[in-house]
């Protein structure tokens, strides 16, 4: 975790804060092209976040991130994200820490309501009269059976 995190944790909204303690972080070595780079350093960074036992977060909000992030949780109920983009295990650090905000962030937030509208006169009448057009002209285009 970057100096910061390793104090404080990871900001979530202004209320929700996880402590560095509950984030457990990983490096390993990375796949992919990199020639001897890759063979002989660890710059893939894994963080897992327990959220099961996270301590910060209402049960509430233990929920409504279960559900929606489940297919992101592993059998234990831990948050796992990877990020193996650069060369650099700072920054792949500070991309999969940025990744776990965004992802919980996301999951707690509560969508507004939608509020049901109604058209307004003029549409409605708008609506009607086209479809009057429309049934006219195909009443006209019909066969009356004279023959």
């Amino acid at each position: 975790m970057s100096r910061d995190t390793q104090r404080f944790g990871l900001e979530i909204t202004t209320g929700v804060t996880i402590p560095a303690s509950e984030i457990e972080a990983r490096a390993t070595r990375s796949s992919g092209p990199g020639g001897q780079h890759v063979n002989t350093s660890s710059t893939r960074v894994e963080l897992v976040w327990m959220l099961a036992t996270s301590r910060v977060i209402s049960e509430p909000q233990r929920a409504r991130i279960r559900d929606k992030l489940a297919g992101r949780l592993d059998a234990d109920g831990n948050l796992r994200i990877v990020a193996s983009d650069t060369r650099s295990q700072r920054q792949n650090r500070a991309l999969a820490e940025e990744r776990l905000v965004i992802l919980v962030r996301r999951a707690l937030a509560i969508p507004k309501p939608r509020k049901r509208t109604k058209p307004t006169k003029g549409a409605v009448e708008r609506r009607l009269t086209e479809k009057h057009q429309h049934s006219d002209k195909k009443r006209e285009r019909r066969d009356l059976g004279d023959g």
